[in-house]
């Protein structure tokens, strides 16, 4: 399947981003479940979706790559099962990647794959570098810890011992995030989707990372709480100049907030570009069918 290209460089996190080197830049990155054969290796291999028809191996993610600039949105956008999400898992270690290079400049200053890294280095990566928000809360927050104690667990992961600054962190954060100052003893189980998807965003941020991955934040929400959300996503782009990466099977989500995007069908990546340029000329079948339902 051929891949589209609509634009080259990196659009809007600043002026002339396509100049520095990408915070978070992943080769050739591929995920699959089971053995493999001949037939399914091969470069240009026929698969039924993205399962070998002769062995039955799933391939979730085929030779994806990727750079994230300072400051930037990427969004990868697709359908249920394009890989999106298993992209996602294997560049945050929840899920082993078959193979790949994935570089991390705040780490080491993207001298190694940290995909070779030692359990207790990709902690440390997880711990420090990334920020995590998941589609289910549930995979993201203790429920039935408080969100001060949420929070606070992120920090002590990456070393932080002092209970004041942890109760002060947890507090600046929490009205960041427009969760009130009387809730913030209370266990994210006593509330609503939307709160629970900005506790989840305040504990990633706790330990300041220069990269926040966002899979799916949205789905579910009314719609109202979805814009808030999004304005908030927004906004701690702007005071932060945190890069992300945002997963969705939404292009609406994507247009607004995006600079660059990957469309993903099958675990490949069909078309890239600027999003504004995929959403005004989409060049792949599937990307236009995906841009016209959104008009």
């Amino acid at each position: 399947m051929m891949e589209t290209n609509n634009a080259s460089l990196p659009s809007a996190a600043g002026e002339g981003a396509h100049s520095q080197t990408p915070c978070l830049a992943v080769s050739g990155l591929s995920l699959r479940f089971g053995k493999g054969c001949p037939m399914c290796a091969a470069e240009e291999a026929q698969l039924e979706r993205n399962v070998c028809p002769a062995c039955g191996t799933v391939h979730a993610v085929r030779d994806v790559s990727l750079d994230v600039y300072p400051g930037e949105i990427v969004g990868i956008v697709g359908e249920s099962g394009s890989g999106k999400s298993s992209l996602m898992k294997c560049i945050y270690f929840d899920q082993e990647a078959t193979a790949g290079d994935v570089r991390v400049l705040p780490y080491d200053g993207g001298a190694g794959n940290v995909l070779e890294l030692s359990p207790q280095h990709k902690r440390s990566v997880r711990n420090t570098v990334f920020g995590m928000v998941y589609q289910n809360p549930y995979l993201g927050l203790r429920m039935d810890f408080s969100s001060l104690s949420n929070i606070a667990e992120q920090m002590i992961a990456s070393g932080e011992r002092s209970v004041d600054r942890m109760c002060a962190r947890g507090y600046e954060l929490l009205g960041e995030v427009n969760i009130p100052e009387r809730r913030a003893k209370d266990a994210p189980a006593l509330f609503s989707g939307g709160m629970q998807q900005r506790v989840q965003i305040a504990k990633a941020l706790s330990n300041n990372p220069p990269i926040l991955l966002l899979d799916e934040v949205t789905t579910g929400l009314d719609l109202s709480v979805q814009a808030s959300v999004l304005d908030l996503i927004l906004r701690i782009r702007r005071d932060h100049n945190v890069s992300m990466v945002v997963v969705s099977h939404d292009l609406g989500v994507i247009r607004m907030l995006a600079d660059r995007t990957i469309v993903m069908l099958d675990g490949r990546v069909i078309e890239r570009g600027l999003t504004d340029q995929i959403l005004e000329d989409p060049q792949h079948p599937y990307t236009q069918q995906l841009v016209y339902s959104l008009l």
